[in-house]
């Protein structure tokens, strides 16, 4: 059963109940108050009925009965004495007659009885007569009115408070049902929202609620948020995954390069070597140590470009698992005025031209000194590396509680469009790939040593005009106790 129907039902069900309940407190209001009524004008009238002195008979007098007829109310009296019985002539002309209580009533109060004469309904009022010097009974009187028409509108109250509480159930139950279905009915464009994002893979479905802020709107604004990260993390996911696909194809042909010329020079050395004398007669000694020599260099730089490029890579994973390096307290002059002397031993074609560091003497910063170094080097190598011709320089600035460590170039420079991925992992422009040597891996080294030390980096590039590149850090002003 569904949800509606299933809240349709309890909704009727409490609906029913309560109709039955309120039903039957009107019926027994309506009830007990028309007869309380009746019994109360009965009462009344009985108390003002006068019989003769002495009481030899019990008999109303005239006036009495007069009256009493005119009000519809039906007169009875027995005298015990005589053993008579008289009856008002409305009673004569109806052929009515009550039954007298018997002797062992004869010590009771009076009391109201309803019984059914004729086929009609009456309620009998019966009082015992006293006579008045002897306190002994001398008889009864009965004083009846038919309660015909009170039945009659009662059974009406109870066919109406039927028949309007059916109809009141059905009204209600199919109203019920129709608000419960609209009130659902957002809760099945979640499901169909569900079913289609299952049975496909577009995440970007929203579900469009324009009604209260109630219990299922939330439950809508809650699933749509949901869909919302989730799309994130299914992007972010396919992003990671594809940069995971062309980090594989990357290394892999980065590999394959050193391993075939490797091989190759071994494949020759293995065959001047094993070949017989006869088969290499325009080989001498010299030819063949010369040949062997240079197969053996070749080796040798490949060997050492894999172990970088391992090196990188090794690095890399180390950054995709999260793993940090200790940092602390470093004076930020002596580390640069470092870096700037070993850079000048670098093998380069342009000029090396360093600033002045006097402004950082009492600059700290929080860090790790030879991950710096490693991230300094990386960016210095680069400068080199793309600058056949003109200047390389080095220097600092100081902004609001940061340091700018600012590597320039006159070198080729980039385009735009390249910069937003020259720190992705084997990435290099067109124009350098596979005439430059590197392994792609440098700069995305050295924005995880970057991120890891909460800096920035900022890259102002043109095409044939060369590049710069300012690593941001924040400082420490005071320096550490000794």
């Amino acid at each position: 059963m569904s949800i509606r129907l299933r809240l349709t039902a309890w909704y009727t069900s409490i609906l029913f109940v309560t109709l039955v309940i309120f039903s039957t407190a009107i019926y027994t209001f309506v009830n007990l108050y028309t007869y309380s009524e009746l019994e109360q004008r009965i009462r009344q009238q009985a108390k003002r009925v006068s019989f003769g002195q002495g009481i030899i008979e019990v008999l109303p007098n005239r006036s009495s009965e007069i009256r009493l007829e005119d009000m519809d109310l039906y007169v009875q009296t027995f005298t015990i004495r005589n053993n008579s019985t008289w009856r008002s002539d409305n009673m004569k002309f109806s052929g009515l007659m009550f039954e007298v209580p018997g002797v062992e009533k004869a010590a009771t109060e009076a009391f109201f009885s309803k019984v059914s004469l004729g086929g009609n309904p009456f309620l009998v009022y019966s009082h015992p007569v006293i006579e008045q010097y002897t306190g002994s009974l001398a008889g009864w009187l009965q004083i009846g009115a038919s309660t015909r028409q009170i039945e009659d509108t009662l059974k009406q109250l109870q066919s109406i408070l039927i028949m309007g509480s059916a109809a009141t159930l059905v009204i209600a139950s199919s109203f019920g049902l129709f608000l419960a279905r609209k009130s659902i009915s957002p809760i099945g464009k979640v499901t169909e929202a569900a079913e289609r994002i299952q049975k496909g893979t577009d995440l970007s479905l929203r579900i469009e609620y324009d009604g209260p802020p109630d219990e299922i709107g939330q439950l809508i604004g809650t699933f749509n948020g949901m869909l919302s990260r989730t799309e994130g993390f299914y992007k972010e996911l396919e992003d990671a995954y594809a940069a995971q696909r062309r980090f594989v194809s990357d290394a892999s042909h980065e590999l394959r390069t050193p391993l075939t010329t490797i091989r190759g020079n071994v494949d020759l050395l293995h065959k001047i070597w094993t070949s017989p004398p006869e088969d290499r007669p325009d080989l001498d000694e010299e030819a063949l140590k010369q040949i062997s020599m240079e197969a053996i260099g070749d080796i040798a730089d490949e060997a050492r470009r894999m172990s970088r490029l391992v090196n990188d890579m090794l690095s890399l994973a180390r950054a995709d698992t999260g793993k940090t390096f200790e940092k602390s307290a470093i004076p930020l002059r002596p580390l640069l005025e470092e870096v700037a002397r070993r850079a000048q031993f670098l093998k380069r074609t342009a000029a090396w031209k360093v600033g002045d560091f006097m402004m950082l003497g009492s600059i700290y910063i929080n860090g790790n000194k030879d991950y710096l170094q490693q991230m300094l080097f990386i960016f210095i190598e680069n400068a080199f590396k793309y600058t056949p011709e003109g200047v390389v320089s080095l220097d600092a600035v100081l902004y609001k509680g940061q340091v700018g460590i600012r590597i320039a170039d006159t070198g080729i420079g980039m385009d735009k469009d390249e910069v937003p991925h020259i720190f992705d992992r084997f990435y290099r422009a067109d124009q350098s790939r596979g005439v430059t040597e590197g392994t792609g891996l440098g700069l995305s080294i050295a924005k995880w040593i970057i991120d890891v030390h909460e800096g920035s980096v900022e890259v102002v590039t043109k095409r044939g005009e060369g590049s710069t590149f300012i690593i941001w850090l924040p400082l420490v002003f005071a320096p550490p106790l000794e």
